[in-house]
């Protein structure tokens, strides 16, 4: 079987951000009980059904775990503690752990620990716009109304020596901020001014990777998050807008591999980019059962191989 990744979902009651385009948020209810936490009286046996899946994803190839779920992952650091006693217990553990944030809580102290303790090797920032800090806090909603200055959060991540994924939610302002200051060029000629300067800053950040996301919304339009969706991310959703982007990797990078899934892999000015155009694997479908995307291991101690289905349940 072939899969790409494994994404650990660290339990959390309730999303400390409220970001605007939140897929989990257009869900209804918890479909997935919290029984490795919540379950005392069988705790031992969660917690064998939850290494057992682990093992079962290191034995089917799976050398990549992504700490990701409905929430920031830091807001359970009790989950991610026991997360690294049970890796370990595998044979052989995880060594590539991605950590997928905003950057909300992320202290020197907690950096050290999830270097140290946690085995954390790349951090996965998401952010929605590189160059207005303000902006992107307004969009991620972070708690106490709390402004993280993402130039000196790269810079603490370097320090401690951790690849550092840029994942870039493509909205519209930070976009039009610059094609409004940029009026006598064309829309092709100033999405690939626009790229450039993101190249630009994000060897500034001294960013390692970057992942290009499309933000798509359900099509219901009694949610607010599709409202805003529909209202604020329309640009780059244009598939002729995002292939002008892709256009210019393809021009300006060289091509490293295809991914397992199919995805390409571009050298950008040193910086490794992907781009996603498919992140709730919605089209699995399309291909063999051996060759999935990833899986996703809940809380619930069970593995499903997409995000959106019930269904998916593999194990």
């Amino acid at each position: 079987m072939k899969i790409q990744s494994l994404s650990i979902v660290v339990p959390a009651k309730r999303c400390v951000n409220d970001c605007a385009f939140c897929v989990s948020k257009m869900a209804p209810g918890d479909k997935y009980p919290n029984q490795i936490e919540q379950n005392k009286r069988f705790r031992h046996l969660y917690e064998q059904d939850y290494i057992r899946r682990l093992q079962f994803a290191r034995n089917n190839g799976v050398n990549t775990i992504i700490l990701t779920g409905d929430a920031e992952p830091l807001q359970n650091e009790q989950f991610l503690n026991y997360f690294s006693l049970w890796n370990k217990s595998i044979n052989p553990p995880f060594e590539w752990i991605e950590l997928q944030t905003t950057g909300w809580n992320i202290t020197d102290e907690k950096l050290r620990w999830l270097r140290n303790t946690v085995g954390v090797t790349t951090i996965s920032l998401s952010v929605s716009d590189l160059f207005d800090d303000k902006y992107n806090a307004e969009v991620i909603k972070f708690p106490n109304k709390q402004i993280i200055n993402i130039s000196k959060l790269c810079s603490e991540i370097k320090r401690y020596d951790f690849n550092l994924r840029i994942s870039l939610n493509l909205i519209d302002l930070p976009f039009r901020r610059m094609f409004d200051s940029n009026q006598d060029l064309s829309i092709d000629d100033a999405i690939t001014f626009y790229v450039d300067s993101l190249f630009k800053k994000l060897k500034e950040l001294g960013a390692n990777q970057l992942t290009l996301r499309i933000i798509f919304s359900d099509n219901n339009d009694e949610l607010p998050q599709t409202k805003w969706i529909k209202k604020n991310a329309r640009i780059f959703s244009d598939p002729q807008n995002f292939q002008i982007m892709k256009n210019y990797i393809i021009k300006n990078g060289t091509l490293l591999r295809r991914l397992p899934y199919g995805f390409l892999q571009y050298d950008v000015q040193g910086i490794s980019v992907v781009i996603d155009d498919d992140c709730m694997s919605q089209n699995s479908g399309h291909h063999d059962i051996d060759e999935l995307k990833y899986l996703i291991l809940r809380p619930n101690c069970k593995l499903y191989f997409r995000w959106d289905s019930e269904a998916s349940l593999l194990f």
